[in-house]
């Protein structure tokens, strides 16, 4: 009998480098001054008493990257854990890319599965579809007019 071998996770290369554009893209019509250092909260209202913020803060930023991090407050992170990510901008291939989710970073692009923090095969692609759905829903159901002017001191210019 001949001894059967699981299939294993090839990455799409060519799907997550679209999907890293368009969120550079989508990231670019939410802060349209984040060159400049400047950051944005958008508004999401989910239901009365019920209001959402996603604060974009810009972190890094150097002649061809720029790193923001994006985290969304709202009262009910009282109850749960407010989701946060770190994302990297790079201008030069106009891609965007997260490395940082909650307290996970460096994320490899196949992970063998099971392992020790049972991430996906795909984690990676997964988080970064996350990404595009949140950024997408800021664009759709967000009043992103609230412009946060400071450059925090942390970003070098």
């Amino acid at each position: 009998m001949a001894k059967v071998h699981p299939k294993h996770y090839v990455p799409d290369l060519t799907s997550m480098a679209s999907i890293c554009e368009a969120n550079y893209l989508r990231l670019l019509r939410l802060l349209p001054d984040m060159q400049s250092g400047k950051g944005r909260k958008v508004k999401l209202v989910g239901g009365p008493k019920h209001e959402t913020q996603i604060v974009f803060t810009v972190t890094e930023s150097f002649k061809y990257t720029l790193t923001i991090e994006v985290k969304q407050t709202s009262a009910l992170h009282n109850f749960l854990r407010s989701p946060s990510m770190e994302v990297r901008l790079y201008d030069d291939v106009h891609m965007a890319e997260v490395v940082r989710y909650d307290n996970y970073h460096k994320f490899n692009g196949v992970y063998h599965y099971p392992n020790e923090f049972m991430h996906h095969p795909n984690e990676k692609q997964q988080i970064n579809e996350f990404l595009g759905e949140w950024l997408e829903h800021c664009l759709q159901h967000g009043e992103a007019d609230i412009s946060l002017d400071f450059v925090p001191n942390n970003v070098k210019m």
